[in-house]
């Protein structure tokens, strides 16, 4: 076999090592795209999350905007005021420990 073939199956099994080697490992790795492909996938949920949480807020916003039902309920439900007319009554729930220390009559 002439030194030639020899020199250039060496060449030629450097080659195909180096692009192995890019194949596995390098930039733009099978490792590197399936690493992408994951980000992309978790980026595209919390995308998705985002627009969810968004067109909420979007629909609150129109609320409040447009009638009075929406502000009256966060008037009551965060400062807990109460129409004119009606009477509040404030249910206190007894402890559980409470109730179990008091003594026996």
């Amino acid at each position: 076999m002439p030194w030639y073939f020899r020199l250039l199956f060496v060449v030629l099994l450097a080659m195909f090592l180096v692009l192995q080697y890019r194949l596995w490992v390098g930039q733009g790795s099978q490792a590197e795209v399936y690493r992408l492909q994951q980000q992309i996938e978790r980026q595209q949920a919390r995308l998705a999350d985002m627009r969810d949480r968004n067109e909420k807020l979007r629909a609150e916003v129109q609320s409040l905007k447009d009638g009075l039902d929406a502000v009256e309920a966060r008037a009551r439900l965060d400062l807990g005021m109460i129409k004119e007319g009606e009477t509040f009554y404030q249910v206190i729930e007894p402890d559980d420990a409470a109730a179990t220390a008091r003594p026996a009559q």
